[in-house]
Formats: C-alpha cells, structure tokens, sequence
C-alpha cells in the first residue's frame, strides 16, 4: 500500500516494541500516521521509536487506568485518535496441567483484558467523533484449537469475539473493529518459552510441514494487512477476521 495511506492520522499501537506489533509502527509511520508505541519493554519500544519517529508511552495494558490515561493523553496532544492497533500479546506453552493460576492470568490479563481496556478507552472518543478503527491482534489459533497451548488459544478467541461483538455494537457510528489472524510468523514469541529454542532448520521443517506456501511469514507481511484493515481503503469492513496464515486456516 503506498505511502500517505494514513496521512494525518492519529494511531495508537501496543505492543509495539518488537515483532509485528514493532512492524506496524513503521507501516503506519510510511503511511504517514502520527503513532503513539505503548509497550511495557521500554528498551525495545526506545530502539523503535529512534527508527521511526513514534512517540513512546511505557506501561501495561492489562492495567485499565493506565488504558484510559494513555489514550485520553493521545486525545488531549491531538485533539483525536483515529486508529488503535491492539498488537500486545504473551504466550504460555503448556497444557492445563501446566498452567498454573498465574500463568492464566497473564496471559488473559495481556491478551484479552488489554484488548477490551485499549478498546473500550478509544471508543469512547471514536464512537462520539462518528469515526475510527480498531485492528485486533487475534490467531488463527483462536478459531481451532492447538496442543500445548492452551491458554493461548483460548485469550485468542475471546479477542475473535471481542471483534465481532464490538463491531456490531459500533457499525451504525463509523468505527469499523477488525482483527488479523495471523499463522506461523517469524517473530521473537515464535521461538519464545521452549524448552529448547527451534533451530532454523527446525523452523524450515514446521514451515515445509504446516504451511501450503511452505514458508513462515514476516511480520512486515502482517503488518501489511493491518494498514489496509485500518485505512479508508477497508472502509466496508467491519467484524471481519482475517487470515494471514499461508493458507493454514484453508485446509
């Protein structure tokens, strides 16, 4: 998508510090959004502001009085926000068995109250506005289940229906809410809580095996889909979840 895409307009983005989340700060910054990068790694979220120009707001989404400072600190410097990007996510690798209580409310803290706190605190500028548009960071892991992931799964398809429901409530205002869902993506949570990090021969072997296009996405690839889902060229889409996943979720 070409550059000026967003030009002018204001986006928030969590999770920005690495991976896809870090991705869609520099798509949206191309584009010509002015971005606000929240992340609780305020080391990495520095590195990617240097790069990019974003402007850096440290903290935690799970926190809900953090959620509504941050964003009503973006309105208060801007006069608005136009697009929030819900990118923050954690992983715990286990099944039940192995997730302890605090493994499960990490988890759901980040994955599923964070995106219902960011959300709930830009719709309440977007919604009396009459504009606006939230991209959620769902899986494809929230439609099917997977072994060895349990709470995972389950924060992702909460989000899946935090979309759709959101969407429906807010379709007659002009805020369209979507999500991406994105396959196997070569990232840091890829790799992350193993108990023996993957080779990148392994990671050719998932790939070769799981994927019909054979090979894992970059995150600049999900990122890509993101700017389409929160720019005006997406303007009829709302409540949708879309699959960036190699062809996974086809078969």
């Amino acid at each position: 998508m070409s550059s000026g895409t967003l030009a002018g307009q204001v986006a928030v983005v969590t999770g920005g510090a690495s991976g896809m989340g870090a991705a869609t700060v520099r798509a949206f910054i191309e584009a010509g959004a002015v971005v606000t990068l929240v992340d609780r790694d305020e080391a990495g979220a520095r590195r990617v502001a240097h790069e990019t120009g974003a402007v850096v707001v440290v903290g935690d989404v799970s926190d809900p009085e953090f959620c509504d400072g941050s964003v009503d600190a973006v309105v208060a410097t801007h006069g608005c926000i136009d697009v929030l990007v819900n990118a923050a996510g954690v992983i715990h690798r286990a099944a039940a068995p192995g997730t302890d209580d605090d493994d499960w409310r990490r988890v759901m803290s980040v994955n599923v109250d964070g995106v219902f706190y960011m959300s709930r605190a830009a719709l309440r500028h977007m919604a009396p506005r009459g504009s606006g548009s939230v991209v959620n960071f769902g899986s494809i892991w929230g439609g099917v289940g997977a072994a060895g992931v349990l709470a995972y799964c389950a924060s992702k398809g909460a989000v899946h229906q935090i979309t759709r429901s959101m969407a429906l409530d807010h379709a007659t205002e002009g805020v369209r809410i979507n999500a991406v869902a994105p396959g196997h993506i070569d990232t840091p949570m890829l790799v992350s809580e193993r108990d023996t990090p993957p080779t990148a021969a392994d990671l050719e072997e998932l790939a070769e095996a799981t994927i019909p296009m054979k090979r894992l996405a970059q995150s600049d690839e999900v990122a890509r889909v993101v700017l389409f889902l929160a720019s005006e060229e997406a303007r009829y889409v709302t409540g949708a979840i879309v699959p960036v996943d190699g062809g996974i979720s086809a078969g």
